[in-house]
């Protein structure tokens, strides 16, 4: 069963065509061979993925997404905590915008879901080829709420 949901923290719900990056995560997860079951996404501020960074994984920064993985085989499912605060200071340093970068860290928890990491040697590279390649596919009508 697929299933998609959204969440906040602290913050006003981002706006979005829901349905749209629904469907959009369903080809991304397909084309890495994987199927979507449960996905929550918890859109938040800086201090609640502070918060959660400390408690879950005992990093004490701040972090744009942070991805839980519930995954078993070839069905995704997992929650994402993603601080919009992060997302807009990276946005205006890095993305054309604030809203395709919000498509790239929502995107990147769905990667890391299929398996692909950023931390070590060259990972950071592969994830970002990942992460391109998907954007390159996001559907038109995904601004449009």
């Amino acid at each position: 069963m697929i299933e998609v949901n959204y969440m906040t923290q602290n913050v006003e719900m981002p706006v979005f065509n829901h349905d749209a990056v629904r469907d959009w995560i369903l080809e991304v997860a397909a084309r890495h061979g994987k199927r979507v079951g449960r996905l929550t996404y918890v859109f938040c501020d800086d201090a609640y993925i502070l918060a959660t960074n400390k408690q879950y994984l005992g990093h004490d920064y701040y972090t744009d997404i942070i991805t839980f993985d519930y995954s078993n085989s070839h069905r995704l499912s997992g929650d994402m905590v993603i601080s919009l605060d992060t997302v807009k200071s990276n946005a205006e340093q890095f993305a054309p915008d604030y809203e395709h970068e919000l498509m790239r860290v929502i995107i990147h928890g769905v990667l890391h879901l299929c398996g692909i990491n950023d931390k070590g040697p060259g990972e950071r590279e592969v994830m970002e080829r990942n992460e391109n390649e998907a954007l390159s596919i996001l559907p038109e009508n995904v601004f449009e709420a």
